[in-house]
């Protein structure tokens, strides 16, 4: 019971994360996506530091550098680019290679194995993304494929490596958060102001999509998916990924009216299936449920 409220709390970020395409679209002005990635991250950062009271020290000093430039720094901007130039649904779907990254990526760095049933969910579920972005009619601009599959090879590395070195003891997961996203946006200061004119004007729809994202898209979810990330087996984060797509395509075709070709929408389908099918072996490895003594006697201390 417990596993399944953690999972069901972690499930909760990649819902919220599904929302940031059509966001993106509809009320954040065109071609700022470093800006839309600063908003997000740098002020809910901030705010986590208040609230948790704590600041990295020692070796965590260069970790929280690492972790922010790859779970938020390269991500976020990646993200909005992917977001501005491809369907919402699509560009979410893209993340459906992410399973296969973090095993693979897991195998090496952590030496955790993944079960073959899940394994195999996870290649379906990169099959189904192939579908929807190389299928004959798709037609998708590539410069949003590459800004997708960068940003999902990025945060794919950052959460085996949040895994890997765990949380410091008396750390909680919000001063954690906060670390991350404080790193990550200033990060992106520099470069926005470098690189990016600030938007001629943001209305009041532009300022709520920006609440949103710093918010329930930023400081809420990340509290909760690395705090998940550190308790659930490699494989089971990436996979809840999948929800975004989900939540992504739905609200892209209900709200924005987006259309996929039957070839997209099979693609998609395999990929809601490799999530739901997937979850269930991911908690278990080699007949010994994750999170039970057995399973984690071979883990490194920086992961309990």
């Amino acid at each position: 019971m417990a596993q399944l409220r953690i999972l069901l709390l972690t499930a909760l970020a990649p819902v919220a994360w599904g929302t940031t395409y059509l966001i993106t679209t509809e009320l954040l002005p065109s071609g700022h996506p470093l800006l839309a990635a600063l908003l997000r991250a740098l002020p809910a950062g901030l705010l986590a530091l208040l609230i948790g009271r704590a600041l990295p020290r020692g070796s965590w000093l260069w970790r929280s550098a690492i972790l922010g430039a790859l779970n938020i720094g390269a991500f976020f901007p990646l993200l909005f680019v992917a977001a501005e130039r491809l369907p919402g649904g699509v560009a979410a779907a893209v993340a459906g290679v992410q399973p296969v990254i973090i095993i693979g990526i897991g195998w090496v760095v952590l030496r955790e194995r993944t079960r073959m049933p899940a394994t195999a969910a996870a290649a379906a579920g990169a099959f189904g993304v192939a579908l929807v972005v190389v299928g004959p009619t798709a037609q998708l601009d590539m410069t949003g494929v590459l800004a997708a599959l960068g940003g999902i090879a990025a945060t794919a590395s950052g959460v085996v490596l949040t895994k890997r070195w765990g949380r410091p003891v008396g750390v909680g997961p919000i001063a954690y958060a906060g670390w991350q996203l404080t790193a990550g946006g200033l990060l992106l200061l520099p470069l926005t102001l470098m690189l990016e004119p600030m938007p001629a004007r943001i209305d009041l729809g532009a300022g709520a999509g920006y609440v949103w994202l710093g918010t329930v898209g930023g400081l809420v979810a990340y509290v909760l998916w690395f705090r998940g990330i550190q308790q659930l087996p490699v494989a089971a984060p990436g996979l809840l990924a999948l929800l975004s797509p989900v939540v992504a395509t739905v609200l892209g075709v209900v709200v924005a009216g987006e259309s996929f070709s039957v070839t997209q929408s099979a693609g998609i389908a395999i990929v809601l299936v490799a999530l739901v099918s997937g979850q269930a072996f991911a908690h278990q490895r080699d007949g010994v449920p994750a999170g039970s003594p057995a399973s984690r006697a071979g883990e490194p201390a920086g992961m309990r």
